[in-house]
Protein backbone atom coordinates (compact mmCIF):
# COMPACT_ATOMS: atom_id res chain seq x y z
CA UNK A 1 0.00 0.00 0.00
CA UNK A 2 1.66 3.46 -0.73
CA UNK A 3 0.18 5.34 1.87
CA UNK A 4 2.30 4.43 5.16
CA UNK A 5 0.84 5.45 8.42
CA UNK A 6 3.73 6.34 11.30
CA UNK A 7 1.18 6.66 13.81
CA UNK A 8 3.59 4.40 16.00
CA UNK A 9 6.80 6.71 15.81
CA UNK A 10 4.42 10.13 17.05
CA UNK A 11 3.24 7.87 19.97
CA UNK A 12 6.75 6.87 20.72
CA UNK A 13 7.97 10.51 19.87
CA UNK A 14 5.19 11.85 22.52
CA UNK A 15 5.43 9.09 24.87
CA UNK A 16 1.90 8.05 24.70
CA UNK A 17 0.11 5.05 24.49
CA UNK A 18 -2.23 4.08 21.99
CA UNK A 19 -5.25 3.63 24.56
CA UNK A 20 -4.15 7.53 25.67
CA UNK A 21 -4.38 8.67 21.65
CA UNK A 22 -7.68 6.81 21.79
CA UNK A 23 -9.46 8.80 24.73
CA UNK A 24 -8.39 11.99 23.71
CA UNK A 25 -9.30 11.34 20.61
CA UNK A 26 -12.84 9.95 20.86
CA UNK A 27 -12.48 6.96 19.04
CA UNK A 28 -12.19 3.21 20.14
CA UNK A 29 -8.57 1.58 20.52
CA UNK A 30 -9.74 -1.14 17.81
CA UNK A 31 -10.18 1.76 15.54
CA UNK A 32 -6.79 3.49 16.28
CA UNK A 33 -5.46 -0.13 15.72
CA UNK A 34 -6.84 -0.26 12.50
CA UNK A 35 -5.14 3.11 11.62
CA UNK A 36 -1.75 2.07 12.86
CA UNK A 37 -1.65 -1.33 10.85
CA UNK A 38 -2.88 0.58 7.95
CA UNK A 39 -5.61 -1.22 7.25
CA UNK A 40 -8.23 1.83 6.87
CA UNK A 41 -9.33 2.68 3.71
CA UNK A 42 -10.18 6.06 4.76
CA UNK A 43 -9.44 8.60 7.62
CA UNK A 44 -12.06 11.67 8.32
CA UNK A 45 -10.92 14.55 8.59
CA UNK A 46 -12.07 15.20 11.97
CA UNK A 47 -10.12 12.46 12.69
CA UNK A 48 -7.17 13.35 11.32
CA UNK A 49 -7.14 17.13 12.69
CA UNK A 50 -7.77 15.79 16.21
CA UNK A 51 -4.93 13.12 16.30
CA UNK A 52 -2.48 16.30 14.85
CA UNK A 53 -4.06 18.75 17.64
CA UNK A 54 -3.62 15.98 20.81
CA UNK A 55 -0.19 14.66 19.16
CA UNK A 56 1.03 18.30 17.85
CA UNK A 57 2.40 17.46 14.89
CA UNK A 58 1.31 17.63 11.21
CA UNK A 59 -0.33 15.14 8.99
CA UNK A 60 2.77 14.57 7.49
CA UNK A 61 4.41 13.37 10.11
CA UNK A 62 1.52 10.52 10.36
CA UNK A 63 0.83 10.07 6.77
CA UNK A 64 3.35 9.45 4.37
CA UNK A 65 3.21 8.18 0.19
CA UNK A 66 5.55 5.49 -0.61
CA UNK A 67 6.25 4.66 -4.11
CA UNK A 68 5.03 0.97 -4.76
CA UNK A 69 7.98 -0.47 -5.82
CA UNK A 70 6.29 -2.76 -8.71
Amino acid sequence: MPIVVNLDIMLAKRGMKSYELADLVGITTANLSILKTGKAKAMRFSTLEAICKVLDCQPSDILEYVEDAS
